[in-house]
Parts: structure tokens; C-alpha cells; sequence
């Protein structure tokens, strides 16, 4: 049996694929940011003296982690209306995505927490600098220029996994894509333009990272 390949069909429906694609990469990026807070609040927990932030913290961490992330969708979209949380199908996925993505980031911002040194703190009290000061003004920004890159990667690998938001119908690349899959039979010349887009749309992610971090890197 031959396959003769034709991307006619599509290209008729190429609008319909770059639609999904924006809206992957919105859902990636708003789920990066509010990532991003649940794991800094979450990574200075972890390294809290006090077991009472130290130990939900740590929890929180080892649940998620271990944790498909194609089961938190299922259980966000269609477990938590029954215990009365009722959100959209983009607001169920982004939210999911955010605290996915948050025990993984609070990971990585631990460990830069901890790779700075003491004196930076010390440096801080010497010239009158709150706590809180410390932490805003010296801490977190030393720490987000040291783990760019691993954020980077983390913003990528959200990205792809937007196309598990398939599973709950959000109209997101791979959700077009199978539509378009379905209407036109044309399997494998959907799934080559689909996944061009992502290797696409990937590698410039992975340049703009790249660029921030020699804009951001500290002189040797």
C-alpha cells in the first residue's frame, strides 16, 4: 500500500494551526509566570528554618513531582467540579500548568537560594537593609540570573505541554491539529506541520534564552 503525500488540505487550514500555536505559547507564558511566584514563595519555604513552611513546602513539591501531569488536567477539569470548583477548560489548564510547573521551579530556585553566598545577606544588613529589602533587592535577583538558563528550560518543556490541554478540548496546536487530522484524513502530513511548528517555535524559545543569559551574565 503507497501514501502519496499532499499538503493541499493542510495549508487550506494552516490559520487554524497558527491560532492554536498562539494560543499554546499564552497559555505557556502566563502559566511561566504564575509559575514562577508559586515556586519562589515555595522555594523560600523550602529553605525556611521553620518546619511549619518548611515541611507543606516540601510536600507540595513531592505530590506534584510524582504526579503525571495528564492527571492533574483530568483532575482539575472534571474531579474538582465536584467538589464545588467549577473553572473554564483554559482556566482549568492554565492553573494546573502554574502549580505543575511551580514544584519544578521551586526546585530550581532552591537551589540557587542556596548557591549565594552568606556574605550577600550580611552585605545587606551592614548597610540597613531590611529583611525584606534583602530579599527583593539582592537575593531573588542574584538567584534568577543564576538559574536562567535551567528557567529557560522549564518555559520550553510548559510549552509542550500545552498540547495536553487536547485531553479537555482547549483549541490549542495539537487540538487543531487532530481536528484538522479528522476532517481531511491526511495524517501524516498534519502531524509533519504540526510538529515543525513546535520544533519551530522551540528552537527560537531556546535563542531568546540564549540571548538573555549573555545580556544577563555576569562579567568574568
Amino acid at each position: 500500500m503507497t501514501y502519496s503525500l499532499n499538503f493541499a488540505a493542510v495549508w487550506r487550514s494552516f490559520d487554524l494551526l497558527l491560532e492554536g500555536l498562539a494560543l499554546s505559547l499564552g497559555l505557556a507564558f502566563v502559566a511561566i509566570l504564575a509559575g514562577c511566584v508559586i515556586g519562589l514563595i515555595t522555594a523560600f519555604g523550602l529553605v525556611s528554618r521553620r518546619a511549619l513552611l518548611r515541611k507543606p513546602a516540601g510536600l507540595y513539591v513531592t505530590v506534584i513531582r510524582n504526579t503525571p501531569i495528564l492527571v492533574l488536567v483530568l483532575f482539575s477539569y472534571f474531579a474538582l467540579p465536584e467538589l464545588g470548583v467549577r473553572l473554564g477548560k483554559i482556566e482549568s489548564f492554565v492553573a494546573t500548568l502554574a502549580i505543575y510547573s511551580g514544584a519544578y521551579l521551586a526546585e530550581v530556585f532552591r537551589g540557587g537560594l542556596i548557591a549565594i553566598p552568606p556574605g550577600q545577606r550580611e552585605a545587606g544588613l551592614a548597610i540597613g537593609l531590611t529583611e525584606m529589602q534583602i530579599r527583593t533587592s539582592i537575593i531573588i535577583p542574584l538567584m534568577l540570573r543564576s538559574v536562567l538558563p535551567s528557567l529557560g528550560s522549564t518555559m520550553i518543556s510548559l510549552f509542550k505541554d500545552t498540547s495536553l490541554a487536547a485531553a479537555i478540548a482547549v483549541p490549542e496546536l495539537t487540538f487543531e491539529a487532530r481536528k484538522i487530522n479528522v476532517e481531511t484524513f491526511r495524517v501524516i502530513e498534519t502531524w509533519i506541520v504540526a510538529s515543525c511548528l513546535y520544533v519551530a517555535t522551540c528552537s527560537l524559545l531556546a535563542a531568546l534564552m540564549r540571548a538573555a543569559e549573555r545580556r544577563l551574565a555576569v562579567p568574568r
